[in-house]
């Protein structure tokens, strides 16, 4: 079935190839050929085409080849500074190097473009497909399609602005894109979110992995609240809360429910993930599982989070450090030093690792004691304070290249913040407060008021609970707060940051790929 589904993926793309091709000769009559057409007809076709749509969703943060990638989504913002850096961040935190030939932004929005064909390709085959195919499960697999459709345009429209709108599948080559209002693209994808919800099963329903409701839910709630319209906004939001499906972990549980720890950093121990090990927060996780061909991918995330502290005499490679990672990028001095009040469980030191004790029993000299003294790089990529929700660790690959690790795109911590931020933004000020002390609550951190409600005061706990998860500049650039709070917060670490990075680049080559109409660029680039 795996193999099946790569296939059908590939395919779908070489008959769009195919099909632009005009001379007689090439011109054939196979026996069998995988194409829309003929692939998505049953269940069976559909089920491997939304495998492969999946598959094309995990690229968006496991992509390897630019290494360093996913620091553009950290990096010059309020929570992270550089470590060791690889080349396709750099323009994220020197913004002076950020113009229409960046690399990130390239691959990102192309990354967006093929899962939105992707998806096109599924809509429009449920439309098309036979009567004898249940209606009832057509509808489901073209909502799961929509979602991925519109998670996709709001990723474009959120970091772009105006971007092409293309409702129908790309089969064969076009010159002529032009960029739709964002208000224009905002309604798509509310309309998109909106025709999938009642489509979507339950998360008591749904099969492990699979979009539910409440995720399509929880999107659109985002969505509204970039588009100014908190009310809407919280109706969505607070049904996800109400409908008695998820709650906050506030319990030990799972496999190392009998090891130190505590129940937040539970939630992020391989085994414990997902909704059907015991993890009743998570809404949308994409799974990752060792030993299952193509259940694992390549290493970012935790080369991104995790530092080099393999590199100091005396350290080794442990599971209880996190494997290898190369300290791409470290915690702000903000994060780091002035974010976290005491107590508050999102800081222990099961969460956020800032003590390093050395761990080679082969030198007696150091063992067992902590590392400190250290000075230089050593304390940019190599000892440095670190979120511990990217450890793992795989004896049979120290090297650490696959990530085995499921990554959390949406939990109910989330919801909360964002129901708080809809609450605010209507004047709602205890209403908000409550939502950020449900929160409060379950990490034993001291309880805020409605006076202490700011829009600053929420993007604050976001950070404190989502560091890791969240794709900071997302955030910043959806509130309108990247240049303001980076600068205030992090100004150190970054050059060049002005109103004009609120946008990203449209990539150079697309805008010269299309030639029979003007794609135009963002102002500034």
């Amino acid at each position: 079935m795996k193999r099946f589904a790569l296939a059908c993926t590939a395919l779908l793309v070489t008959s769009q190839l195919i099909s632009s091709c005009k001379d007689d000769y090439l011109d054939e009559a196979p026996a069998s050929l995988y194409t829309p057409q003929v692939v998505l007809v049953d269940s069976l076709g559909f089920e491997a085409a939304m495998a492969g749509l999946q598959s094309v969703v995990r690229e968006q943060y496991t992509r390897s080849d630019e290494q360093g990638l996913l620091g553009m989504m950290q990096l010059g913002t309020d929570v992270a500074i550089p470590g060791q850096v690889q080349g396709a961040e750099i323009p994220y935190y020197n913004y002076t190097l950020l113009n229409s030939q960046d690399q990130a932004s390239a691959v990102m929005w192309s990354w967006a473009y093929r899962t939105i064909n992707n998806a096109n390709q599924i809509i429009q085959g449920t439309a098309t497909a036979p009567a004898t195919l249940r209606q009832g499960y057509k509808n489901r697999i073209s909502a799961e399609a929509r979602f991925f459709r519109a998670y996709a345009y709001d990723f474009l429209a959120t970091l772009w602005g105006d971007v092409p709108l293309i409702d129908v599948p790309v089969s064969s080559p076009r010159t002529d894109f032009t960029r739709s209002p964002v208000a224009t693209v905002n309604d798509f994808i509310a309309e998109d979110l909106k025709t999938a919800i009642p489509n979507l099963f339950l998360a008591n329903k749904a099969a492990s992995g699979r979009i539910t409701q409440a995720a399509a839910q929880q999107l659109l709630g985002q969505v509204y609240l970039r588009m100014n319209q908190p009310a809407l906004a919280e109706a969505q939001l607070q049904a996800v809360i109400s409908s008695g499906l998820y709650r906050l972990v506030s319990a030990r549980y799972g496999v190392r429910s009998m090891q130190p720890g505590d129940y937040f950093s539970d939630m992020f121990v391989i085994g414990n993930q997902r909704r059907s090990q015991g993890n009743t927060e998570v809404i949308w996780g994409i799974e990752q599982q060792l030993l299952v061909p193509g259940g694992t991918t390549n290493a970012q995330q935790r080369r991104m989070w995790v530092p080099a502290y393999y590199n100091i005499k005396g350290m080794a490679l442990a599971d209880s450090l996190g494997g290898r990672g190369l300290g791409r990028l470290r915690l702000s001095n903000w994060v780091d030093y002035r974010l976290y009040t005491t107590p508050d469980m999102r800081n222990s030191k099961y969460n956020l690792k800032r003590r390093f004790y050395y761990n080679d029993p082969t030198q007696t000299a150091t063992f067992g004691r902590r590392v400190t003294g250290l000075s230089g790089s050593d304390t940019i990529y190599n000892i440095t304070p670190y979120t511990t929700k990217w450890n793992q660790f795989d004896p049979a690959d120290t090297f650490g290249f696959g990530t085995i690790k499921d990554i959390t795109m949406m939990r109910l911590g989330e919801t909360y913040l964002l129901l708080a931020e809809a609450q605010f933004k209507q004047g709602k000020l205890a209403e908000a407060a409550a939502s950020v002390n449900a929160l409060r609550t379950r990490a034993q951190a001291p309880q805020v008021t409605a006076s202490q409600m700011t829009l600053d005061f929420i993007l604050d706990e976001r950070a404190r609970e989502l560091i890791g998860e969240e794709q900071r500049r997302i955030t910043l650039v959806r509130t309108g707060t990247l240049v303001e709070r980076t600068l205030r917060l992090n100004g150190a670490s970054v050059t060049g940051l002005t109103t004009k990075n609120l946008l990203l680049p449209i990539p150079q080559t697309s805008i010269d790929l299309n030639s029979d109409a003007p794609l135009g660029q963002n102002n500034g680039y």
